[in-house]
């Protein structure tokens, strides 16, 4: 089994903190490689303000340039919104990888509301990496209180390859403030700028190696 470490989002637009956070857990879990899987809306998240999905996919590509994360948009091919759709569909298509979903603390404090969140936690391990000012949200987060019992440390999880479901990975990450709502209030029309256009243009897909359009 190849270990593939995932992290969703809207990537509006992509960062070092997501870089970050991706790399460092690829490290202390032992995985074999990693996937942005950049979302064609979040439901959770309103549309307005919401960047178009090529200047989306692009500012992922130009964030993780040389670090060996693929980006994918292969949600919009499997036709899912929600995480649960998506990782019923990906552990159907990949068979021979194991998935590890990687959220920041400040989802694991509001996972409870995401469709069908126990079933998420029974189809993959989650490893939730820290983010200043949400540890305390996490801790006393309703689905933590399911989850409590499933804790593994990384040392314990790491290269791990044969699950117990659920299973609960904290990673004590190095933080990262960057956000992407800082770099949209300071400036609204990122991708409008000619970096993203420029990454914009002949984009494949990651993983599908479909045209990104």
């Amino acid at each position: 089994m190849k270990l593939t470490g995932l992290l969703g989002g809207s990537f509006n637009p992509a960062h070092q903190g997501h870089r970050a956070i991706s790399l460092a857990a690829m490290a202390a879990l032992g995985l074999d490689d990693f996937w942005w899987l950049v979302s064609p809306g979040n439901p959770l998240k309103p549309a307005a303000g919401m960047a178009p999905f090529p200047a989306r996919f692009a500012s992922a590509v130009a964030a993780a340039k040389g670090s060996g994360i693929k980006v994918t948009g292969i949600e919009r091919q499997l036709g899912t919104r929600y995480t649960v759709d998506t990782l019923r569909a990906l552990v159907r298509r990949f068979p021979r990888r194991q998935f590890v979903w990687l959220m920041g603390a400040d989802n694991l404090a509001q996972f409870h509301l995401w469709k069908d969140w126990q079933e998420i936690a029974a189809t993959v391990p989650i490893a939730v990496a820290t983010r200043p000012g949400y540890e305390e949200q996490a801790r006393a987060a309703t689905a933590m209180g399911w989850l409590r019992d499933h804790v593994l440390t990384a040392d314990q999880a790491k290269g791990r390859t044969e699950w117990s479901l659920p299973a609960l990975v904290l990673l004590n990450l190095p933080p990262d403030p960057t956000s992407s709502t800082a770099i949209r209030a300071a400036d609204p029309d990122w991708h409008e700028s000619d970096k993203y256009r420029l990454y914009a243009k002949g984009l494949r897909d990651g993983v599908t190696r479909e045209p990104v359009t």
